[in-house]
């Protein structure tokens, strides 16, 4: 999967930001208190890596992880400046949330927060949905021959 380049300063941004703000779920920056929360709930249902990515962007002042409420309950989250600056993900919305715009609006408040924080550009390393980050916000793919900086990282292995 290759990485992506988006920037924070494309008049597509704004009308990303129209649309998730129609989405009806609280998006707010996590709290301190609710790290064990959430890297339990990302482990849960997505990964160890992520689960990881996740506690990183607890370290960061302000936390670099954005969560997506609904009277309650933990539906999504998205963090930035986690693997490295400028680097937007991971991401992940709970499965039974899917095709309600939460991981849209997750995406957009992170981008908007990055900008806010003087980022131009944001990295979307080793993207998944490349069609779905070019049609919202423009994304482009950056040109590497290599996994950037993902080469040679160590996973863990089944049991």
């Amino acid at each position: 999967m290759p990485d992506l380049l988006v920037s924070l300063y494309s008049t597509e941004l704004a009308d990303l930001k129209r649309k998730a703000d129609d989405v009806g779920v609280s998006i707010r920056p996590a709290l301190p208190p609710e790290l064990h929360l959430i890297v339990s709930w990302v482990r849960e249902r997505f990964s160890e890596n992520w689960a990881s990515e996740v506690a990183v962007a607890f370290s960061r002042q302000p936390v670099a992880c954005l969560i997506a409420v609904e009277a309650g309950k933990l539906l999504g989250f998205a963090c930035y400046d986690t693997t490295a600056r400028g680097f937007f993900g991971p991401t992940g919305v709970d499965p039974d949330a899917r095709g309600k715009g939460i991981g849209l609006a997750l995406f957009s408040a992170c981008l908007q927060t990055m900008k806010t924080l003087g980022h131009a550009y944001a990295f979307i390393g080793d993207a998944g949905p490349v069609d779905f980050y070019a049609r919202t916000a423009g994304a482009t793919i950056i040109p590497a021959p290599d996994k950037g900086i993902y080469e040679g990282m160590l996973r863990s292995t089944p049991k």
